[in-house]
């Protein structure tokens, strides 16, 4: 175990380098050399690399009983791998299809991917996307937010003097902070950060639209 917390971050690291070579070996396998059942193994070998990630942070929080960074990052990137990148993984096929199509000579793509394709190269499509997503992304952190402040104040009462002065915001003193404890407190402090960069980002699209790609 001891081995494990001294190189977690090499371990964790190593994990999601070969998880992503595993999937352009997938796509290579499949398309380039047609070899559709061999594939297949590699898509296996993903998942398999994805939880044993989640076994790493499972066993860091078993043998040190808190919330570190690392645990939050790995929590983060195994979230996300069993959410939204399944259909950044969906785009990632169309796109090998595509460049290992055009070097092979052949189409891969189909006519539903083409379209899809064609979609995504819209601005105006790009934007209401992303409007769609920081709006839902908004709605949960506000509620999962108001939820911990209630939680940490026992009640509504102080809610609104929490509002009114933010210094309390980048403390080491959790007690200072309408949150319950110092985990729900760092959490938060992390998911807030990356709540106003992704919505400043997906907002970008619709105050200053690209032009539509070729």
């Amino acid at each position: 175990m001891g081995l494990l917390l001294n190189y977690q971050w090499e371990i964790f690291i190593a994990l999601e380098i070969i998880s992503v070579l595993s999937l352009l070996i997938f796509g290579v396998v499949r398309y380039f050399f047609n070899k559709q059942k061999r594939s297949l193994l590699f898509l296996l070998l993903f998942i398999i690399l994805l939880i044993l990630e989640a076994l790493l942070g499972l066993m860091i929080y078993q043998e040190t009983g808190e919330i570190s960074t690392f645990l939050i990052i790995i929590t983060v990137f195994v979230l996300y791998a069993c959410t939204f990148g399944i259909f950044d993984f969906m785009k990632l096929d169309r796109w090998m299809r595509q460049k290992i199509g055009n070097w092979r000579g052949v189409q891969l793509l189909t006519e539903k991917d083409i379209r899809i394709m064609d979609r995504q190269k819209d601005p105006k499509y790009i934007a209401k996307k992303y409007r769609r997503s920081s709006t839902v992304h908004l709605i949960i952190f506000a509620s999962l937010q108001a939820a911990f402040w209630i939680y940490g104040t026992g009640g509504t009462s102080e809610l609104l003097d929490y509002l009114k002065d933010l210094s309390w915001i980048g403390t080491e003193n959790v007690a200072e902070t309408p949150y319950a404890n110092d985990t729900i407190y760092r959490i938060s402090m992390i998911w807030g950060l990356i709540f106003i960069i992704d919505f400043i980002w997906s907002w970008s699209y619709t105050i200053f639209p690209a032009s539509k790609k070729n």
